[in-house]
């Protein structure tokens, strides 16, 4: 399974991550976000994507553990939900925000990127996931 996740740089950039080799992520709190993140498996790819001033794909992630519950509740009824992440690599090119509006109508007409844009967990699907990573060749 493909996933993109959404973070401000200011506040925690890819090279962050690639500085510490892991991070849990969570601060997730939009009841969609946070179903599609309690979705995430173990070994699963994500996309990360810088938000704010850059709009754009930068790397690769892989997800370390299933998704779990920060607060000892149930997955299901907790609203703390976490994800262990590693780096895997930095795109060749980022893929910006724009460049996927242009190829909206061919391939991202259903992409939530682009249908709720304040989302900050969203499923892709594989091929979106193939066109993002030629698009970043």
């Amino acid at each position: 399974m493909y996933w993109l996740f959404k973070e401000e740089p200011s506040h925690y950039s890819y090279d962050d991550l690639v500085r510490e080799g892991k991070t849990s992520w969570t601060g997730v709190h939009n009841n969609l976000a946070l179903k599609y993140l309690r979705s995430v498996k173990k070994d699963d790819v994500i996309f990360y994507y810088h938000t704010g001033s850059e709009r754009q794909i930068v790397g690769t992630m892989k997800a370390l553990s299933d998704a779990y519950a920060t607060d000892g509740k149930e997955i299901l009824t907790s609203k703390e939900i976490a994800v262990d992440v590693a780096p895997l690599d930095r795109l060749a090119h980022p893929v910006t925000l724009e460049q996927i509006k242009r190829e909206r109508k061919k391939n991202f007409a259903d992409f939530l990127l682009l249908k709720i844009s304040r989302l900050s967990v969203m499923p892709v699907s594989d091929e979106q996931q193939k066109i993002i990573m030629a698009m970043s060749k």
